[in-house]
């Protein structure tokens, strides 16, 4: 064989190399560096059919944690137990991804989570008991009495399904029982395929649920001096450090996560946002929660990272005496209100008199916004979303209950 011939092999040998290794170096790292063979191969064929059909799926993978630690998307994707399963392309999948596929690793999460109101009493807030099974309900109940055994919410049936399906589900799905008795949705949070502790930390994610008249912390927040400055500086934060390792370095203006679950400067990490809270304010009447006094010396150590005692002790001052007046506003509304129906002067099922919608919207919109507004620094929700719009139904409520007397004291 002449030399030219022995060269030109050589160059197209060499060629067909870096052309290899160019091509590979497109693949994701993880998927050449994989304990077993099939989880190399399983990757490889997933990110090679998915590159063109979705690239993002595989973009977000590759930026996630789990790529970065070598974790394949067959490790993901495999069944757990009770779930559902598929052949795809060779490779035995689960056919629904769940809370189960995610414990199998992150187990103290799962349970912190399934101990907090994110969990069966957000499915419960929609389609009652009946919509859990029983063990869910009494697993829950030791922790939230009364959050779970309750009838399915009145307005399910008076909206229809469509819009309960596309409103109220897409929120209080994050705590929906699964088949494989598993509960919740962690990719509501953490999205996917990023599976990002960066996106869970930001407002704007927990606003997803958060915001609107009835719980309106999202727009709350955005008002209050917390919000202000994280708008201002939320380039300079290290919203991706790990939970564990975060610090007011770090985190120098809190989000939501930083006050409801991160574990600051050493303080304990939670998946039950329910542990630093001492007051149920979404309810008609705010009653102290189970564990109030443990609840909020646990708020208040998160406080103490940033702020001095006397500016925490004077903002719980003036947050609790607003839920007591609130209270008390929302509880003369009510008394007024099941008069009403207790005299037979108006009657009916729920939400089939314009005075029922009057007194809702005064508790459920404007009592919550108030009693959130005054604990999250929020001054405009506080008294014009709060308020205003109470003193302003309570008159109207009373007007419209002297009408309704007359007129049910008339003789036909």
């Amino acid at each position: 064989m002449s030399f030219r011939s022995v060269f030109i092999a050589l160059v197209i040998g060499f060629g067909l190399i870096l052309a290899g290794v160019l091509v590979n170096r497109q693949r994701p790292a993880v998927e050449i560096s994989q304990p077993t063979a099939a989880m190399v191969r399983a990757s490889g064929k997933c990110a090679e059919c998915h590159t063109s059909r979705q690239y993002s799926i595989v973009h977000e993978y590759e930026l996630s944690a789990h790529a970065a630690k070598g974790i394949s998307c067959l490790e993901c994707h495999q069944p757990a137990e009770k779930q559902g399963k598929t052949d795809h392309h060779g490779f035995v999948i689960a056919t629904k991804l769940t809370s189960a596929n995610c414990r199998s690793c992150h187990e103290t999460e799962y349970q912190q989570f399934a101990r907090s109101r994110h969990a069966a009493p957000s499915w419960a807030a929609v389609h009652g008991e009946k919509g859990l099974p029983a063990d869910m309900v009494a697993f829950s109940e030791k922790y939230h009495p009364g959050a779970c055994r309750r009838p399915a919410n009145a307005l399910v049936s008076l909206e229809g399904g469509s819009a309960v399906i596309t409103g109220c589900e897409k929120c209080h799905s994050v705590g929906k029982p699964n088949e494989d008795g598993s509960i919740g949705n962690c990719t509501a949070c953490h999205t996917r395929h990023t599976s990002s502790v960066e996106i869970a930390r930001l407002p704007t994610t927990c606003g997803q649920c958060h915001m609107g008249p009835d719980h309106s912390q999202l727009e709350i927040y955005s008002e209050s001096k917390h919000g202000v400055m994280f708008a201002a500086q939320r380039d300079k934060l290290k919203l991706d450090v790990a939970p564990k390792k975060l610090t007011s370095r770090d985190m120098f203006v809190p989000t939501c996560a930083t006050c409801h679950m991160s574990g600051l400067n050493g303080q304990k990490v939670s998946h039950d946002t329910s542990e630093r809270l001492s007051y149920l304010l979404a309810a008609e009447i705010s009653p102290k929660r189970p564990g109030y006094a443990l609840a909020q010396a646990n708020m208040k150590e998160t406080c103490a990272q940033c702020h001095t005692t006397p500016v925490i002790e004077r903002t719980y001052d003036e947050a609790e005496k607003a839920v007591a007046s609130t209270n008390a506003k929302v509880q003369e509304a009510k008394e007024i209100y099941e008069r009403l129906r207790t005299d037979k002067v108006i009657s009916g099922p729920a939400f089939s008199h314009p005075v029922d919608f009057l007194y809702f919207d005064l508790w459920h919109y404007y009592g919550r916004t108030a009693k959130h507004g005054a604990f999250m620094g929020g001054q405009d929700f506080a008294q014009w979303h709060g308020n205003y719009p109470i003193l302003q139904h309570t008159v109207e409520l009373k007007a419209q209950a002297e009408e309704l007397r007359r007129a049910h004291a008339k003789p036909e």
